[in-house]
């Protein structure tokens, strides 16, 4: 009896046996994606590598034959120099603002847009067009149609000749942006909202809950991980915006508005300090992969609470 358990136990134990084709069989399958993984690390890994090398010399284009080896002295100064940390901090002032305004107005519409009413589609359609307008173009339409101080909307209405992008460049940058932005924010909302079950919204307003109540207890928490998800994916694209700055204020008035993107630009075209833009654009990529992570975090753990559904 003892002897056939333990041949029992071995038949169980032995691993499966493993075809000697797995190997060439899995390399058949992945050999069409080799040409497009390769195309994928020349454009975006070889040059980021090259970024990384000249952001270890001081080169200036305005000094033929100056180029050297210097190490850390580049990030030593991007992380000191009393501009960049300026424009860092621009970075942050203008991406917070634009992302937590986008926001909260995205969920407004979205709440506006989860009810049933006539014309819905269509204001739907309306509301996302702003999204869908190349940045240079709303820029422009911002710059010359609404902030100029001659002919612009907003003087039009109110009257007074204010160059509002001058006078309030901040405010100016971050509205331009919250404009093309918050249909974005909409549509993840309203996405969390239509994936709210409705048997437990109308069990809440048997029991006599208010609307309010419902929202605050019920609607706000399910809608956590989408609201993490739209901030963190609308920072990582709003830490690199660049054509709303150059279009209407081009970093000014002075700094006032020169984010990192803006000032890499200006290090490298006005300055030609090419060492120093490429370190500054290395702690960009660093702090952009950095929220990116916490980004995807987010999403797997919004597609495992839906698999689990």
């Amino acid at each position: 009896m003892t002897d056939v358990i333990t041949r029992a136990d071995a038949q169980t134990e032995a691993p499966p046996p493993v075809s000697r084709g797995g190997a060439k069989e899995r390399w058949v399958r992945r050999a069409p994606l080799l040409p497009a993984l390769i195309f994928a690390i020349i454009v975006t890994q070889v040059p980021f590598l090259v970024t990384i090398y000249f952001s270890t010399l001081s080169w200036n284009a305005l000094r033929p034959g100056s180029k050297k080896f210097v190490g850390i002295d580049n990030y030593v100064t991007v992380l000191t120099d009393n501009r960049l940390r300026s424009a860092l901090l621009n970075t942050v002032v203008l991406t917070a603002g634009a992302v937590i305004f986008s926001m909260i107005l995205g969920l407004a519409l979205a709440i506006l847009l989860d009810r049933k009413f006539f014309g819905r589609s269509i204001v739907r359609t309306m509301l996302i067009t702003p999204f869908l307008i190349m940045p240079v173009a709303a820029a422009l339409l911002w710059k010359h149609g609404i902030y100029n101080p001659d002919y612009g909307l907003i003087n039009g209405i109110f009257g007074g000749s204010t160059a509002w992008a001058t006078s309030y460049p901040k405010t100016a940058i971050i509205t331009t942006l919250v404009w093309q932005w918050t249909p974005f924010m909409m549509l993840i909302l309203l996405a969390g909202l239509q994936s709210q079950s409705n048997d437990v919204l109308e069990a809440a307003r048997m029991d006599g809950a208010g609307a309010w109540r419902i929202f605050t207890r019920m609607t706000l928490p399910h809608l956590r991980q989408y609201l993490e998800l739209g901030a963190l994916l609308g920072s990582i694209y709003l830490v690199n915006t660049f054509d709303a700055i150059y279009t209407i204020t081009q970093g000014g008035p002075g700094t006032a508005t020169t984010n990192l993107p803006y000032e890499i630009y200006q290090t490298i075209f006005s300055k030609f300090e090419y060492g120093e833009a490429s370190a500054a654009g290395v702690v960009v990529v660093i702090l952009t992969i950095i929220v990116a992570t916490f980004a995807l975090r987010v999403i797997s753990g919004l597609f495992k609470v839906e698999e689990g559904r």
